[in-house]
């Protein structure tokens, strides 16, 4: 059962979804934060008991007065916490200072706190990483592993996730009634609509499984485009799992690759065959941020090579 939360708190989580139209995962994940960091001040403060156990420690009597004395120390007396405790690495702890200073913020803006502690509050460090993607080949040999009872689905899920690089959360909300011709329109995060759009295999691949998607009485959710054994509309899990099944099937490292990694694979074949620039790999992606865009536009080892090699001085020797 979910932990209640202070007041405070909700009304902050209901600002950040309605307003600042933040996604629902986004908002767990910060519920998730604060309850941590909760927990953590109530031990910090010596308002529980020394054998409660932490996942038990209730946080909804959190008041004013308690968030009102938190300071910066405080805020990084948890980061320190959430790093040695609970084993949170840069990538985890960067979102709880981004949970945490949207907080405060929003406390301080709500005139509830005079001060705002966690304006100086730094964020870890994160070390650009390249994505994990699959070559071309090895999308190829992906796509044609899909057999099976549901095989027309499955292809065009998976040929849907290499060809336009959508989100798991974005794949799997796709209504018949948004696929216009060439045009699909998509939720992508924090609830923004978009439009993606759709080459040849994508339409062939949805035609041919529109063929055989079920359409009788029993359908759960008639505008989805994908459903499930049980026709409803089919979850994330089932995605995952059916990835992960064909993933392994063509001899490919099932720990390595999952769903957002062939969103990385699309984005990485769009810039290296495509020629597709940053600005349009940014909207095609739905990226805020052109940073975020950016880590796809990775050179593999064998395009640095002939960059150097191609250097009109590359043969000049003494």
């Amino acid at each position: 059962m979910a932990t209640k939360l202070p007041e405070i708190a909700v009304e902050f989580l209901e600002y950040m979804e309605t307003i600042r139209g933040k996604s629902k995962n986004t908002i767990k994940a910060y519920s998730y934060d604060l309850t941590l960091f909760f927990r953590f001040i109530k031990i910090k403060r010596g308002f529980v008991v020394m054998d409660m156990d932490f996942d038990e420690i209730p946080v909804d009597d959190i008041d004013v007065y308690i968030i009102s004395n938190i300071s910066l120390a405080d805020l990084y007396s948890f980061l320190s916490f959430t790093a040695n405790q609970r084993d949170n690495k840069n990538y985890a702890r960067a979102r709880k200072v981004a949970c945490l200073r949207s907080f405060f913020k929003y406390l301080h803006k709500m005139k509830v706190i005079r001060h705002n502690p966690s304006i100086e509050l730094e964020s870890p460090k994160i070390n650009s990483r390249h994505p994990v993607y699959l070559t071309l080949e090895e999308s190829k040999q992906l796509l044609s592993s899909i057999d099976g009872e549901n095989k027309e689905r499955d292809y065009a899920i998976i040929t849907l996730f290499l060809n336009c690089g959508l989100r798991l959360s974005e794949l799997i909300s796709i209504d018949i009634n948004k696929i216009n011709n060439d045009k699909l329109t998509v939720i992508g995060k924090g609830n923004k609509e978009r439009t993606v759009y759709l080459n040849s295999a994508c339409i062939d691949a949805i035609n041919n499984y529109l063929k055989v998607r079920p359409t009788d009485d029993n359908v759960k959710d008639k505008n989805a485009l994908f459903l499930s054994e049980r026709k409803r509309r089919i979850s994330k899990r089932a995605v995952q799992y059916l990835v992960k099944k064909y993933i392994g099937i063509s001899n490919l490292d099932t720990e390595k690759y999952s769903p957002h990694k062939l969103r990385h694979t699309a984005a990485t074949l769009m810039y290296k065959y495509g020629k597709v620039d940053i600005r349009s790999l940014q909207q095609i992606l739905g990226h805020e941020n052109i940073s975020t865009t950016q880590i796809y536009t990775h050179l593999d080892d064998e395009t640095l090579r002939n960059a150097i090699n191609a250097n009109p001085l590359s043969e000049e020797k003494k």
